[in-house]
């Protein structure tokens, strides 16, 4: 019998319904929001208060240089919790690092993982460090953000409604541009030229939704804004699509020629082999829900902070399925299952 595990990434949808969902310890009233595959964050009620919890991976890849790679594990982390619609506000870090960091290394990760913290108002509350054997990069322990804010403040895909607007903020392949830009650099400007080598090392910085998220509920939430909200990770904006219309148990009409592109992505896209950046990883690019009348003060709002966005579809009955136009033409769409990012990235890495 084949197994249902992918060979590399997240599970499918299909493993979490069948295998994690229906075991999920002891049950408890105070669950706002449970697990739910599509659905960045965990919610429950404590002290009258909304609580918002998700947890990831401490990603850090030291090629992308020890500044930047801390500067993306903090807005990794900080990227989901956002989607609930409430501020960072408390962080569990758990280290379990290689042998091979130095104590200089460990210092530049953990001084910009601070500064970093500190910018985005959330408190490192506990933790764990140490060295082992048998740890290595990119995944070198866990962290737990919390968000803390009123019961009324929160949103999540079980809000949205047919009619709703999709929002869409920078476009496919933020991550995977991101991270070749970094990489790969003497390789792009050798194939594309120095000047665009430059510019697109600016893409690396577009690594996070923190700012998106912030921009969108400044403009509403709820009935009067934003629904739902979900950041675009491995199978990028069609598999975010997908799965924020799924949470919502919604359909869903993308078109895909109202996306917005940043520059150099397509390009850097077309360099590694990425036939099809809209499946490719994209931290940073944020997906969310809103009710129609809102859509354009949220498009405004984002841009008015120097982030790219567009109202690229809208939320339809259940029935009505998953819809993609492109060119003019219909098509039905479903999640791509397998992010291109990850061949791409391994052969380069081979290379």
């Amino acid at each position: 019998m084949k197994s249902k595990l992918p060979d590399i990434g997240k599970i499918s949808p299909e493993v979490f319904e069948e295998l994690i969902y229906p075991r999920l310890g002891r049950k408890r009233g105070s669950i706002i929001v449970p697990p739910q595959n599509g659905v960045d964050v965990g919610i429950v009620e404590i002290g009258g208060q909304a609580v918002a919890i998700t947890t990831d991976p401490v990603f850090i890849v030291p090629e992308y240089g020890w500044e930047r790679a801390a500067w993306f594990a903090i807005h990794i982390l900080a990227s989901d919790i956002v989607t609930s619609g409430l501020p960072p506000t408390y962080l569990s870090i758990d280290l379990n690092l290689p042998m091979e960091i130095t104590e200089a290394e460990l210092e530049t990760m953990w001084t910009v993982m601070h500064r970093e913290c500190e910018k985005l108002g959330m408190a490192v509350i506990c933790g764990h460090t140490a060295r082992y054997g048998n740890c290595h990069y990119p995944m070198v322990g866990g962290a737990t953000v919390i968000a803390v804010g009123p019961k009324d403040a929160y949103v999540t895909p079980a809000m949205a409604k047919a009619g709703d607007h999709v929002v869409i903020t920078k476009g496919p392949a933020i991550e995977a541009s991101g991270i070749f830009a970094t990489m790969f650099r003497d390789r792009i400007e050798k194939a594309i030229g120095k000047p665009f080598a430059e510019k697109s090392q600016e893409i690396f910085y577009k690594m996070s939704v923190v700012e998106d998220a912030e921009a969108a509920v400044s403009a509403g939430i709820r009935d009067n804004g934003v629904t739902a909200m979900h950041d675009a990770t491995e199978c990028g904006i069609w598999g975010g699509v997908y799965e924020l219309a799924q949470a919502a148990g919604l359909g869903v009409i993308l078109d895909k020629d109202a996306i917005v592109v940043e520059d150099g992505v397509k390009e850097i896209c077309s360099l590694f082999g990425i036939k099809d950046p809209y499946a490719a990883i994209s931290e940073g690019t944020l997906i969310l829900s809103c009710r129609p009348h809102r859509s354009a003060d949220i498009v405004r709002a984002l841009k008015e902070r120097g982030i790219s966005a567009s109202v690229a579809g809208e939320l339809t009955p259940a029935a009505k399925g998953m819809t993609l136009v492109e060119g003019g033409a219909e098509r039905p769409f479903a999640h791509p299952r397998v992010d291109p990012f990850w061949k791409a990235f391994f052969d380069s890495m081979g290379q």
